[in-house]
């Protein structure tokens, strides 16, 4: 079980704000989408979450530790952030070895698995610089996947895939849901999104104004409710 807090986070870059105010609780269990216009904070609220970047104000609890104190990232998390990068004279299978080496939490079959349930071939001999974008997205997934992780946020996971793809990341992201993960993804399309999140937060410059059940809830049941964008983003103390 994964409970993530979001208190009062702000993130300053040369003067410039770039998230205001943010204040969220997210559970297990549950699939959280992000929508916004491009430079919304969306991408940088995900590498916030993943210890990536630190807040210049506020805080970020996973389990009650507190990012860049207690810990420095979340201590079970997978992510694909923006486009994924591997080393291009390898194969995708040799690439997620190497991985997952780091933490050596999983073996080869895992990988192979995980490969296989993008679409991809574990035993491609191509290198990854041979690869179509929908490959490499797809092999992106599969490294954020692969070691069963307790937060999963994918920054456009169906970006360059084709309608099987894009299936696939729907029952991908259902099977995690299912298993309690707490799964965080930003997507352009609306109707995609509605599909597969339970809530949604909407975000302009860089702050979140509206929370929502989705149209179209990942478990097919049908909500409707609206927060106040109050009590979406919070509101910095005076």
């Amino acid at each position: 079980m994964v409970e993530l807090v979001i208190d009062n986070l702000s993130k300053v870059i040369r003067n410039t704000t770039i998230l205001e105010c943010i204040s969220i609780k997210l559970e297990s269990g549950k699939i959280y989408g992000l929508r916004g216009k491009n430079g919304s904070g969306k991408t940088m609220l995900m590498r916030a979450i993943c210890g990536l970047i630190r807040p210049s104000e506020g805080k970020i609890f996973i389990n009650g530790e507190q990012l860049g104190k207690d810990i420095s990232f979340p201590r079970s998390v997978g992510a694909l952030i923006e486009n994924p990068a591997f080393i291009p004279h390898y194969t995708g299978l040799r690439n997620l070895q190497i991985l997952a080496s780091i933490q050596g939490r999983v073996g080869n079959d895992r990988i192979r698995e995980s490969i296989s349930r993008v679409g991809l071939y574990p035993e491609d001999k191509r290198k990854y610089k041979k690869y179509s974008l929908g490959m490499k997205q797809r092999l992106g997934i599969a490294a954020a996947i692969m070691e069963e992780p307790d937060l999963v946020v994918l920054d456009e996971p169906i970006n360059a895939l084709d309608e099987k793809g894009v299936e696939l990341v729907r029952q991908i992201l259902h099977d995690l849901k299912k298993s309690g993960a707490l799964v965080i993804v930003a997507c352009h399309d609306k109707e995609e999104l509605d599909s597969l999140s339970d809530i949604i937060f909407t975000m302009e410059a860089g702050r979140i104004t509206a929370q929502e059940a989705a149209a179209s809830p990942s478990d097919g049941i049908g909500i409707s409710c609206v927060a106040h964008p109050k009590e979406a983003g919070g509101a910095c103390d005076a």
